[in-house]
Protein backbone atom coordinates (compact mmCIF):
# COMPACT_ATOMS: atom_id res chain seq x y z
CA UNK A 1 0.00 0.00 0.00
CA UNK A 2 1.38 3.42 -0.84
CA UNK A 3 2.58 5.58 2.17
CA UNK A 4 0.58 8.63 1.22
CA UNK A 5 2.30 10.14 4.37
CA UNK A 6 5.82 10.74 2.71
CA UNK A 7 5.98 12.44 -0.67
CA UNK A 8 9.69 11.86 -1.03
CA UNK A 9 11.56 8.98 0.13
CA UNK A 10 15.07 8.46 -0.67
CA UNK A 11 16.38 4.99 0.55
CA UNK A 12 20.04 4.06 0.56
CA UNK A 13 20.70 6.58 -1.98
CA UNK A 14 25.01 5.58 -3.11
CA UNK A 15 26.47 8.23 -5.81
CA UNK A 16 29.98 7.30 -6.82
CA UNK A 17 32.34 9.72 -9.22
CA UNK A 18 35.83 8.85 -9.92
CA UNK A 19 38.08 9.54 -7.12
CA UNK A 20 34.99 10.10 -4.58
CA UNK A 21 32.13 8.66 -2.90
CA UNK A 22 29.50 11.48 -3.60
CA UNK A 23 26.97 10.15 -1.71
CA UNK A 24 27.12 6.76 0.51
CA UNK A 25 24.22 4.79 1.68
CA UNK A 26 21.74 8.06 2.79
CA UNK A 27 18.25 7.54 3.49
CA UNK A 28 15.51 10.19 4.25
CA UNK A 29 12.14 10.99 3.86
CA UNK A 30 9.72 14.22 3.32
CA UNK A 31 6.59 15.01 4.20
CA UNK A 32 3.68 16.83 2.88
CA UNK A 33 4.08 20.20 3.67
CA UNK A 34 7.55 19.89 5.50
CA UNK A 35 10.29 22.21 5.03
CA UNK A 36 13.02 19.75 4.84
CA UNK A 37 16.94 21.39 5.50
CA UNK A 38 19.81 19.54 4.54
CA UNK A 39 22.81 20.92 6.38
CA UNK A 40 26.40 20.40 5.25
CA UNK A 41 29.89 21.06 4.93
CA UNK A 42 31.48 22.42 1.12
CA UNK A 43 32.10 19.17 -0.79
CA UNK A 44 28.83 17.20 1.85
CA UNK A 45 27.09 15.50 -0.73
CA UNK A 46 23.84 17.94 -0.40
CA UNK A 47 23.44 19.27 -4.40
CA UNK A 48 24.30 15.83 -5.63
CA UNK A 49 21.50 14.24 -3.64
CA UNK A 50 19.38 16.48 -4.74
CA UNK A 51 20.46 16.28 -8.22
CA UNK A 52 19.96 12.82 -8.60
CA UNK A 53 16.02 13.86 -6.89
CA UNK A 54 16.07 16.34 -9.99
CA UNK A 55 17.24 13.61 -12.37
CA UNK A 56 20.53 15.63 -13.30
CA UNK A 57 22.25 12.48 -12.04
CA UNK A 58 21.21 9.05 -12.01
CA UNK A 59 22.43 6.93 -8.69
CA UNK A 60 24.89 4.09 -8.43
CA UNK A 61 22.87 2.00 -6.18
CA UNK A 62 19.65 3.39 -3.97
CA UNK A 63 15.69 4.05 -4.81
CA UNK A 64 13.64 6.68 -5.00
CA UNK A 65 10.04 6.91 -3.91
CA UNK A 66 7.48 9.87 -4.84
CA UNK A 67 4.25 9.90 -3.60
CA UNK A 68 4.70 5.96 -2.01
CA UNK A 69 5.55 5.14 -5.74
CA UNK A 70 9.46 3.54 -6.84
CA UNK A 71 10.11 5.97 -9.53
CA UNK A 72 13.46 6.09 -11.84
CA UNK A 73 13.70 10.02 -12.14
CA UNK A 74 16.44 9.85 -15.84
CA UNK A 75 16.01 13.23 -16.57
CA UNK A 76 14.59 17.02 -14.91
CA UNK A 77 11.51 16.41 -17.88
CA UNK A 78 10.82 13.52 -16.20
CA UNK A 79 11.46 15.20 -12.70
CA UNK A 80 9.29 18.20 -13.31
CA UNK A 81 6.03 15.72 -14.63
CA UNK A 82 6.48 14.83 -11.51
CA UNK A 83 6.07 18.06 -9.71
CA UNK A 84 9.24 18.53 -8.56
CA UNK A 85 11.06 21.56 -9.10
CA UNK A 86 14.53 22.60 -8.03
CA UNK A 87 16.42 26.03 -7.90
CA UNK A 88 19.77 25.85 -8.61
CA UNK A 89 23.42 27.35 -6.56
CA UNK A 90 24.11 28.10 -9.90
CA UNK A 91 21.77 29.51 -12.44
CA UNK A 92 20.65 27.45 -15.08
CA UNK A 93 20.03 30.56 -17.08
CA UNK A 94 20.42 31.65 -20.68
CA UNK A 95 22.40 34.57 -20.63
CA UNK A 96 20.96 36.35 -24.17
CA UNK A 97 17.36 35.49 -23.22
CA UNK A 98 15.39 38.13 -21.40
CA UNK A 99 14.18 37.46 -18.04
CA UNK A 100 10.29 36.40 -19.19
CA UNK A 101 12.16 33.62 -21.56
CA UNK A 102 14.11 32.07 -19.51
CA UNK A 103 11.21 31.95 -17.00
CA UNK A 104 8.92 30.33 -19.68
CA UNK A 105 11.85 28.45 -21.53
CA UNK A 106 10.61 25.01 -22.41
CA UNK A 107 6.68 25.44 -21.22
CA UNK A 108 6.22 28.31 -23.40
CA UNK A 109 2.27 29.04 -23.83
CA UNK A 110 1.44 29.68 -27.48
CA UNK A 111 -1.86 30.33 -29.52
CA UNK A 112 -1.54 29.43 -33.51
CA UNK A 113 1.54 28.16 -33.02
CA UNK A 114 3.31 31.39 -31.93
CA UNK A 115 4.44 31.89 -28.18
CA UNK A 116 1.55 34.19 -26.72
CA UNK A 117 4.35 36.69 -24.63
CA UNK A 118 1.20 38.54 -23.40
CA UNK A 119 -0.28 35.49 -21.65
CA UNK A 120 3.10 34.60 -20.29
CA UNK A 121 3.91 38.20 -18.93
CA UNK A 122 0.44 38.21 -17.14
CA UNK A 123 0.99 34.80 -15.49
CA UNK A 124 5.17 36.06 -14.41
CA UNK A 125 3.83 39.32 -13.38
CA UNK A 126 1.29 37.76 -10.75
CA UNK A 127 3.62 35.38 -9.71
CA UNK A 128 5.98 37.96 -8.85
CA UNK A 129 3.62 40.27 -7.37
CA UNK A 130 2.31 37.69 -4.75
CA UNK A 131 5.68 36.50 -4.13
CA UNK A 132 7.79 39.99 -3.41
CA UNK A 133 9.83 38.29 -6.85
CA UNK A 134 9.72 42.17 -8.54
CA UNK A 135 12.13 41.58 -11.69
CA UNK A 136 12.97 43.32 -14.94
CA UNK A 137 10.73 40.44 -16.94
CA UNK A 138 12.14 42.49 -20.59
CA UNK A 139 16.10 42.93 -19.52
CA UNK A 140 18.59 40.17 -20.39
CA UNK A 141 20.17 38.07 -18.24
CA UNK A 142 23.37 39.21 -18.83
CA UNK A 143 22.07 42.74 -17.80
CA UNK A 144 21.18 42.32 -14.32
CA UNK A 145 22.94 41.22 -11.42
CA UNK A 146 23.30 37.93 -9.51
CA UNK A 147 20.11 38.81 -7.34
CA UNK A 148 17.80 39.37 -9.87
CA UNK A 149 18.97 35.65 -11.24
CA UNK A 150 18.39 34.42 -8.76
CA UNK A 151 14.63 35.54 -8.58
CA UNK A 152 14.54 34.38 -11.87
CA UNK A 153 15.23 31.08 -10.60
CA UNK A 154 12.51 30.75 -8.02
CA UNK A 155 10.07 32.33 -10.71
CA UNK A 156 11.02 29.77 -13.17
CA UNK A 157 10.18 26.65 -10.90
CA UNK A 158 6.90 28.62 -9.45
CA UNK A 159 5.96 29.49 -13.07
CA UNK A 160 5.51 25.26 -13.40
CA UNK A 161 3.50 24.73 -10.28
CA UNK A 162 5.35 22.90 -8.69
CA UNK A 163 5.00 20.83 -5.59
CA UNK A 164 8.39 19.50 -4.36
CA UNK A 165 10.62 22.35 -4.90
CA UNK A 166 14.17 21.99 -4.16
CA UNK A 167 16.43 25.33 -3.19
CA UNK A 168 19.81 24.73 -3.31
CA UNK A 169 21.63 27.84 -1.36
CA UNK A 170 18.41 30.17 -2.32
CA UNK A 171 19.58 33.23 -0.23
CA UNK A 172 23.68 33.22 -0.89
CA UNK A 173 22.86 36.35 -2.78
CA UNK A 174 20.42 38.04 -1.52
CA UNK A 175 20.11 40.63 0.91
CA UNK A 176 18.99 40.47 4.54
CA UNK A 177 15.44 42.00 3.70
CA UNK A 178 15.06 39.60 0.72
CA UNK A 179 16.51 36.74 2.60
CA UNK A 180 13.42 37.33 5.50
CA UNK A 181 10.63 37.84 2.47
CA UNK A 182 11.92 34.93 0.46
CA UNK A 183 11.73 32.70 4.23
CA UNK A 184 8.29 33.66 4.18
CA UNK A 185 7.86 32.52 0.94
CA UNK A 186 8.61 29.02 1.75
CA UNK A 187 6.73 29.18 4.70
CA UNK A 188 3.64 30.25 3.02
CA UNK A 189 4.54 27.51 0.12
CA UNK A 190 4.45 25.05 2.41
CA UNK A 191 1.25 26.13 4.46
CA UNK A 192 -0.57 25.57 0.97
CA UNK A 193 1.14 22.24 0.79
CA UNK A 194 3.97 22.39 -1.04
CA UNK A 195 7.18 20.07 0.56
CA UNK A 196 10.32 22.01 0.30
CA UNK A 197 13.82 20.64 0.45
CA UNK A 198 16.19 23.47 1.73
CA UNK A 199 19.85 23.65 1.44
CA UNK A 200 21.60 26.06 3.56
CA UNK A 201 24.23 26.73 4.70
CA UNK A 202 22.90 29.38 7.20
CA UNK A 203 22.23 27.84 10.65
CA UNK A 204 19.84 31.08 11.28
CA UNK A 205 17.68 30.25 8.40
CA UNK A 206 17.33 26.78 8.92
CA UNK A 207 16.44 27.57 12.27
CA UNK A 208 13.93 30.16 11.46
CA UNK A 209 11.91 27.92 8.84
CA UNK A 210 12.77 24.54 8.85
CA UNK A 211 10.97 21.52 10.01
CA UNK A 212 13.42 18.87 10.14
CA UNK A 213 17.04 19.63 9.37
CA UNK A 214 19.52 16.14 8.20
CA UNK A 215 23.28 16.76 8.61
CA UNK A 216 25.42 15.86 5.72
CA UNK A 217 29.35 14.60 6.35
CA UNK A 218 31.69 13.63 3.67
CA UNK A 219 29.22 12.31 1.88
CA UNK A 220 27.23 10.37 5.17
CA UNK A 221 23.95 10.99 6.94
CA UNK A 222 25.14 12.13 10.44
CA UNK A 223 21.54 12.98 11.34
CA UNK A 224 17.74 13.92 11.13
CA UNK A 225 16.14 16.14 13.94
CA UNK A 226 13.56 18.05 14.14
CA UNK A 227 14.72 21.69 14.41
CA UNK A 228 12.38 23.01 16.93
CA UNK A 229 14.44 20.43 19.67
CA UNK A 230 18.16 21.56 18.42
CA UNK A 231 20.20 24.65 18.66
CA UNK A 232 23.19 26.50 16.70
CA UNK A 233 25.78 24.71 18.31
CA UNK A 234 24.32 21.73 18.23
CA UNK A 235 24.27 21.81 14.20
CA UNK A 236 27.15 23.44 13.83
CA UNK A 237 28.86 20.92 15.81
CA UNK A 238 26.86 17.84 13.36
CA UNK A 239 28.04 19.23 10.80
CA UNK A 240 31.68 19.72 10.86
CA UNK A 241 32.59 17.62 14.01
CA UNK A 242 34.07 20.14 16.06
CA UNK A 243 33.18 23.09 17.94
CA UNK A 244 32.90 26.70 16.02
CA UNK A 245 33.66 29.97 17.15
CA UNK A 246 30.65 32.30 16.39
CA UNK A 247 32.47 35.36 17.78
CA UNK A 248 36.07 36.14 18.40
CA UNK A 249 38.09 39.49 18.99
CA UNK A 250 40.54 40.76 16.59
CA UNK A 251 43.09 43.22 17.57
CA UNK A 252 43.14 46.97 16.84
CA UNK A 253 44.73 47.76 13.48
CA UNK A 254 47.78 49.43 12.68
CA UNK A 255 47.04 51.84 10.16
CA UNK A 256 49.87 52.20 7.07
CA UNK A 257 49.97 54.31 4.07
CA UNK A 258 47.46 54.60 1.74
CA UNK A 259 46.99 51.60 -0.89
CA UNK A 260 44.33 52.35 -2.78
CA UNK A 261 42.77 56.13 -3.70
CA UNK A 262 39.35 56.41 -5.19
CA UNK A 263 38.65 59.29 -6.23
CA UNK A 264 35.19 61.04 -7.90
CA UNK A 265 34.38 57.41 -9.38
CA UNK A 266 30.92 57.49 -12.49
CA UNK A 267 30.04 54.99 -13.69
CA UNK A 268 27.08 53.60 -15.93
CA UNK A 269 24.55 51.90 -15.50
CA UNK A 270 23.98 49.07 -17.95
CA UNK A 271 20.47 48.55 -17.74
CA UNK A 272 18.86 51.78 -17.11
CA UNK A 273 20.55 54.12 -19.84
CA UNK A 274 21.52 57.70 -19.13
CA UNK A 275 21.77 57.63 -15.67
CA UNK A 276 24.94 55.97 -13.65
CA UNK A 277 24.89 53.16 -11.27
CA UNK A 278 27.93 55.14 -9.22
CA UNK A 279 28.21 58.77 -8.72
CA UNK A 280 31.22 60.58 -7.52
CA UNK A 281 32.49 58.13 -4.82
CA UNK A 282 35.38 59.01 -3.46
CA UNK A 283 37.25 56.96 -0.30
CA UNK A 284 40.64 55.42 0.52
CA UNK A 285 41.70 52.21 1.69
CA UNK A 286 44.79 52.18 4.14
CA UNK A 287 47.23 49.34 4.84
CA UNK A 288 46.59 46.97 7.82
CA UNK A 289 42.53 47.83 7.59
CA UNK A 290 39.77 46.19 6.28
CA UNK A 291 37.03 48.40 4.79
CA UNK A 292 33.67 47.34 4.39
CA UNK A 293 30.93 48.41 1.67
CA UNK A 294 27.40 47.36 2.81
CA UNK A 295 24.33 48.37 1.10
CA UNK A 296 21.20 46.64 -0.48
CA UNK A 297 21.83 44.99 -3.62
CA UNK A 298 21.82 47.18 -6.60
CA UNK A 299 23.06 50.18 -4.96
CA UNK A 300 26.22 50.29 -7.17
CA UNK A 301 28.43 48.10 -5.53
CA UNK A 302 29.06 45.83 -8.27
CA UNK A 303 29.61 48.26 -10.74
CA UNK A 304 32.20 49.99 -8.27
CA UNK A 305 34.33 47.25 -8.02
CA UNK A 306 34.17 46.34 -11.85
CA UNK A 307 35.95 50.25 -12.22
CA UNK A 308 38.18 50.01 -9.58
CA UNK A 309 39.63 46.43 -10.96
CA UNK A 310 39.02 47.08 -14.54
CA UNK A 311 36.14 45.24 -15.67
CA UNK A 312 34.26 47.78 -16.99
CA UNK A 313 35.24 51.25 -18.62
CA UNK A 314 35.11 54.14 -15.85
CA UNK A 315 32.76 57.11 -16.95
CA UNK A 316 34.50 59.94 -14.74
CA UNK A 317 37.23 59.95 -12.13
CA UNK A 318 40.12 58.20 -11.32
CA UNK A 319 41.68 55.27 -9.08
CA UNK A 320 45.07 54.63 -7.83
CA UNK A 321 46.95 52.05 -5.84
CA UNK A 322 49.91 53.23 -4.05
CA UNK A 323 49.60 56.85 -5.73
CA UNK A 324 50.26 55.34 -9.33
CA UNK A 325 46.48 55.99 -11.79
CA UNK A 326 45.59 52.99 -13.26
CA UNK A 327 42.20 54.25 -14.42
CA UNK A 328 43.31 53.57 -18.03
CA UNK A 329 45.40 50.65 -17.38
CA UNK A 330 44.71 47.08 -18.25
CA UNK A 331 43.33 44.09 -15.64
CA UNK A 332 46.68 42.80 -16.16
CA UNK A 333 48.28 46.27 -15.39
CA UNK A 334 46.68 46.27 -12.19
CA UNK A 335 47.48 43.26 -10.63
CA UNK A 336 51.13 43.08 -11.16
CA UNK A 337 50.92 46.50 -9.17
CA UNK A 338 49.56 44.34 -6.24
CA UNK A 339 45.60 44.47 -6.93
CA UNK A 340 43.89 41.20 -6.44
CA UNK A 341 40.04 40.28 -7.04
CA UNK A 342 37.85 37.67 -5.22
CA UNK A 343 34.66 38.51 -7.76
CA UNK A 344 30.79 38.28 -7.16
CA UNK A 345 30.30 35.73 -10.13
CA UNK A 346 32.79 33.28 -9.56
CA UNK A 347 31.97 31.48 -12.50
CA UNK A 348 31.74 34.57 -14.93
CA UNK A 349 34.82 35.81 -13.62
CA UNK A 350 36.85 33.82 -11.18
CA UNK A 351 37.62 30.10 -12.59
CA UNK A 352 38.06 28.86 -16.19
CA UNK A 353 34.99 25.70 -15.24
CA UNK A 354 36.68 23.56 -17.85
CA UNK A 355 40.18 23.45 -16.70
CA UNK A 356 41.67 21.72 -13.79
CA UNK A 357 42.33 22.87 -10.20
CA UNK A 358 45.92 23.39 -10.54
CA UNK A 359 45.51 25.53 -13.52
CA UNK A 360 42.97 27.63 -11.95
CA UNK A 361 45.50 28.28 -9.17
CA UNK A 362 47.84 29.73 -11.21
CA UNK A 363 45.28 31.77 -13.82
CA UNK A 364 47.14 35.03 -13.36
CA UNK A 365 50.56 33.71 -12.56
CA UNK A 366 51.34 31.03 -15.13
CA UNK A 367 53.45 33.39 -17.09
CA UNK A 368 55.76 33.79 -14.04
CA UNK A 369 59.75 31.88 -14.36
CA UNK A 370 58.89 29.38 -11.83
CA UNK A 371 56.08 28.06 -14.12
CA UNK A 372 57.84 28.13 -17.52
CA UNK A 373 60.82 27.34 -19.63
CA UNK A 374 62.23 29.71 -22.16
CA UNK A 375 58.76 31.42 -21.83
CA UNK A 376 56.97 28.59 -23.67
CA UNK A 377 56.60 25.70 -21.60
CA UNK A 378 54.79 25.22 -18.52
CA UNK A 379 56.75 23.71 -15.49
CA UNK A 380 53.89 20.93 -14.50
CA UNK A 381 55.57 19.71 -11.95
CA UNK A 382 55.68 23.20 -10.08
CA UNK A 383 51.79 23.92 -11.12
CA UNK A 384 51.13 20.65 -9.37
CA UNK A 385 52.81 21.25 -6.20
CA UNK A 386 51.16 24.40 -5.73
CA UNK A 387 47.87 23.65 -6.08
CA UNK A 388 48.71 20.55 -3.78
CA UNK A 389 49.94 23.19 -1.45
CA UNK A 390 46.98 25.54 -1.79
CA UNK A 391 44.47 22.14 -1.52
CA UNK A 392 46.25 21.59 2.20
CA UNK A 393 46.14 25.22 3.46
CA UNK A 394 42.94 26.12 2.69
CA UNK A 395 40.73 22.59 2.80
CA UNK A 396 39.86 22.57 -1.07
CA UNK A 397 38.04 19.52 -1.55
CA UNK A 398 37.80 18.00 -5.04
CA UNK A 399 37.58 13.89 -6.12
CA UNK A 400 40.91 13.90 -7.89
CA UNK A 401 42.89 15.99 -5.69
CA UNK A 402 44.54 18.92 -8.67
CA UNK A 403 43.62 17.13 -11.74
CA UNK A 404 39.69 17.82 -11.16
CA UNK A 405 37.95 19.50 -13.78
CA UNK A 406 36.41 22.81 -11.54
CA UNK A 407 32.79 22.24 -12.71
CA UNK A 408 32.59 19.05 -11.09
CA UNK A 409 33.77 20.70 -7.80
CA UNK A 410 31.14 21.93 -5.09
CA UNK A 411 30.34 25.76 -5.09
CA UNK A 412 31.78 26.11 -1.71
CA UNK A 413 35.00 25.11 -2.98
CA UNK A 414 35.44 26.39 -6.15
CA UNK A 415 35.38 29.72 -3.86
CA UNK A 416 38.29 28.22 -1.63
CA UNK A 417 40.02 27.84 -4.66
CA UNK A 418 39.64 31.74 -6.26
CA UNK A 419 40.26 32.56 -2.17
CA UNK A 420 43.56 30.72 -1.91
CA UNK A 421 44.65 31.64 -5.40
CA UNK A 422 44.18 35.63 -4.94
CA UNK A 423 45.39 35.49 -0.58
CA UNK A 424 48.25 33.40 -1.78
CA UNK A 425 49.48 36.42 -4.72
CA UNK A 426 50.54 38.23 -1.83
CA UNK A 427 48.53 41.17 -2.18
CA UNK A 428 48.84 44.64 -1.73
CA UNK A 429 45.27 45.46 -1.60
CA UNK A 430 42.76 42.82 -1.73
CA UNK A 431 38.79 43.24 -3.13
CA UNK A 432 36.81 40.77 -1.99
CA UNK A 433 33.04 40.80 -3.10
CA UNK A 434 30.77 38.32 -1.11
CA UNK A 435 33.90 36.18 -0.25
CA UNK A 436 32.32 33.66 2.17
CA UNK A 437 28.97 33.42 -0.59
CA UNK A 438 27.86 29.55 -0.22
CA UNK A 439 30.38 28.48 2.33
CA UNK A 440 29.65 26.64 5.52
CA UNK A 441 30.08 28.15 9.32
CA UNK A 442 33.61 26.33 9.02
CA UNK A 443 34.90 27.60 5.54
CA UNK A 444 33.50 31.03 6.80
CA UNK A 445 35.32 31.09 9.75
CA UNK A 446 38.88 30.34 8.35
CA UNK A 447 38.36 32.89 5.71
CA UNK A 448 37.44 35.53 8.29
CA UNK A 449 40.86 34.89 10.02
CA UNK A 450 42.94 34.58 7.01
CA UNK A 451 41.47 38.21 5.82
CA UNK A 452 42.21 39.77 8.98
CA UNK A 453 45.59 37.65 9.06
CA UNK A 454 46.73 39.75 5.63
CA UNK A 455 45.49 42.76 7.68
CA UNK A 456 47.29 42.17 10.27
CA UNK A 457 50.55 41.96 7.65
CA UNK A 458 49.84 44.75 6.57
CA UNK A 459 47.63 45.03 3.69
CA UNK A 460 44.65 46.96 2.80
CA UNK A 461 41.60 45.03 2.32
CA UNK A 462 38.12 46.14 0.45
CA UNK A 463 34.81 44.06 1.05
CA UNK A 464 31.98 44.47 -0.25
CA UNK A 465 29.61 42.04 2.12
CA UNK A 466 25.33 42.17 2.30
CA UNK A 467 25.67 40.07 5.37
CA UNK A 468 25.22 42.51 8.28
CA UNK A 469 27.01 39.88 10.97
CA UNK A 470 29.99 40.03 8.95
CA UNK A 471 30.56 43.59 8.11
CA UNK A 472 29.99 43.84 11.55
CA UNK A 473 32.24 40.96 12.36
CA UNK A 474 35.06 41.92 10.25
CA UNK A 475 35.23 45.67 9.32
CA UNK A 476 37.58 48.03 11.00
CA UNK A 477 35.69 50.94 9.17
CA UNK A 478 32.22 50.49 7.69
CA UNK A 479 30.91 52.26 4.30
CA UNK A 480 27.65 52.18 3.31
CA UNK A 481 26.21 52.81 0.07
CA UNK A 482 22.95 54.04 -1.32
CA UNK A 483 22.03 54.73 -5.04
CA UNK A 484 25.57 54.97 -6.48
CA UNK A 485 26.75 57.38 -3.42
CA UNK A 486 28.69 56.57 0.08
CA UNK A 487 25.93 58.33 2.22
CA UNK A 488 28.12 57.20 5.55
CA UNK A 489 31.07 55.89 7.32
CA UNK A 490 30.52 54.41 10.29
CA UNK A 491 32.93 52.31 13.29
CA UNK A 492 32.18 48.95 13.42
CA UNK A 493 32.67 49.14 17.78
CA UNK A 494 29.74 52.24 17.57
CA UNK A 495 27.07 51.42 15.42
CA UNK A 496 23.98 48.69 15.47
CA UNK A 497 22.87 46.73 12.48
CA UNK A 498 19.74 49.21 13.24
CA UNK A 499 22.03 52.11 12.44
CA UNK A 500 23.48 50.80 9.30
CA UNK A 501 19.97 49.72 7.83
CA UNK A 502 18.98 53.46 8.39
CA UNK A 503 21.92 54.41 6.20
CA UNK A 504 21.14 51.11 3.79
CA UNK A 505 17.72 52.79 2.96
CA UNK A 506 18.72 56.29 2.26
CA UNK A 507 16.98 57.74 5.68
CA UNK A 508 20.78 58.99 7.13
CA UNK A 509 23.55 60.70 4.80
CA UNK A 510 26.33 61.94 6.93
CA UNK A 511 29.37 61.14 4.12
CA UNK A 512 31.90 64.06 3.98
CA UNK A 513 34.89 63.00 1.87
CA UNK A 514 37.66 65.21 2.24
CA UNK A 515 41.03 64.54 0.56
CA UNK A 516 43.89 63.68 3.16
CA UNK A 517 41.76 61.76 5.01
Amino acid sequence: MENEEYVIELENITKEFPGIVANDNISLKVKKGEIHALLGENGAGKSTLMSILFGMYQPTKGTIKVRGKETIIKDPNVANDLGIGMVHQHFKLVEVFTVLENIILGVEPTKFGFINFKVAKKRVSELAKKYGLEVDINAKIEDINVSMQQKNEILKMLYRDNDILIFDEPTAVLTPQEILELLQIMRNLANEGKSILFISHKLDEILAVADTCSILRKGQLIKTLEVKNTTKEELSRLMVGREITFSYSKKECELKDTILKVRNLSMLDKIHKGINSVNGVSFNVRGGEIVTIAGIDGNGQSDLIFGITGLEKILKGNVFIKDKNVTKLSIYKRNNLGLCHIPEDRHKFGVVLDYDLQNNLVLENYWKKRYTKANIIRNKKTINENSEELIKKYDIRSGQGSSTIVRSMSGGNQQKAIIAREIERDPEILIAVQPTRGLDVGAIENIHNQLINERDKGKAILVVSYELDEVLKISDRILVMFKGEIVGELDPKNTTKEEIGLYMAGSKNTYNFKEGE
